[in-house]
């Protein structure tokens, strides 16, 4: 080969590693120059907030990013998700959405500071956890079974529980009981630690929480488990059935974790960020954490979690418009 074929070839293939790398490094600089900013629309300590810390510390370290963890928490999620809807999208601002605040709120507030469908782009998929049906230790019902025949027996007397409203609990109370057919009287607390509180003290006849909330008195024999609102059961309560599998096939409502960047975010960084996040999801640390907890992975393209919101939208609309759920 002649110096000149081997110099047509060099340049060939320099052409080709700059082609593919070139979106990115055009549309950002050389991205991540600086710091990612995370939003986490709730409080530090947290759920999402668990999650997200677990998510970037794994991304960080193996992608060499940094990521700076900003909590804003308020509305319901809202507020943090306002925040980066209306962010500069450069890349260096993502959210860490869920079920309430991009599925469910839009449906269930008159009014949205955003739209998530809109406003947002849909980056990766994170993890997914149920909530737990929970009564007393010493309550009568010993399945759920025997908790929807007493709430039949007295119709809108029995009281349910809410860590707040329009949280995947509370809807999730609702749809057992429209589905299952019986009213129920929902009371709603500011925060899961009073409401547990009411339900030990019997002011309250049961609630839907995560799981964090209540496997310590769980397993302390002060609460009892009925029933786990995903299609399968919870690793870490392996002998509490599912909803679907006493009685109700199909019910499944889960509060899954979303990565969100603001609307215009270029495409490559999209899937830098869908990749790092998928091969983080892989690793047997995450997944060990995840279980721990209650949670399980997702992942997929950033295409199916774009398909995935729509369709959880389209059934905790048609949820809250069959059962006429309002926040009072």
């Amino acid at each position: 080969m002649s110096p000149l074929s081997i110099t047509r070839r060099c340049f060939s293939l320099a052409t080709l590693g700059w082609g593919l790398g070139h979106g990115l490094a055009q549309a950002q600089g050389r991205w991540p120059d600086k710091p990612i900013r995370m939003v986490v629309p709730y409080t530090p300590g947290g759920g999402t907030d668990g999650v997200t810390r677990q998510i970037t510390e794994k991304v960080g370290t193996a992608a060499r990013w940094v990521f700076l963890v900003d909590n804003k928490p308020g509305a319901g999620g809202n507020i943090g998700l306002d925040l980066v809807a209306k962010a500069k999208p450069d890349g260096y601002t993502l959210g860490m959405g869920q079920t309430a605040n991009l599925a469910i709120n839009p449906a269930l507030l008159p009014r949205m500071p955003f739209d998530p469908l809109k406003d947002l782009v849909p980056v990766a998929l994170v993890a997914e956890q149920p909530v737990v049906m929970v009564v007393r230790a010493d309550s009568p019902w010993k399945t759920l079974t025997d908790a929807i025949a007493a709430a039949k027996t007295r119709p809108a007397t029995v009281k349910q529980g809410l860590a707040g409203t329009g949280t995947v609990g509370h809807l999730a109370g609702e749809m057992l009981a429209f589905k299952a057919g019986f009213s129920v009287l929902s009371v709603p607390y500011k925060g899961a630690a009073p409401a547990i509180t009411d339900l030990l003290g019997g002011q309250t006849d049961y609630m839907f929480a995560t799981p964090q909330a209540v496997l310590g008195m769980l397993k302390g024999g002060k609460l009892r488990a009925l029933a786990v609102t995903s299609i399968r059961r919870m690793a870490v309560l392996p002998d509490v059935p599912t909803v679907a599998e006493s009685g109700h096939a199909g019910f499944s409502a889960v509060d899954w974790k979303l990565i969100v960047a603001p609307a215009g975010t270029p495409a490559e960084v999209v899937r830098a960020v869908n990749a790092e996040v998928e091969k983080a999801l892989a690793q047997p640390a995450m997944l060990a954490q995840l279980s721990a907890e209650g949670s399980a992975p997702m992942g997929g393209s950033a295409a199916q979690a774009a398909k995935y919101l729509q369709a959880e939208q389209e059934k905790w609309a048609a949820l809250i418009r069959q059962a006429r759920i309002q926040i009072d």
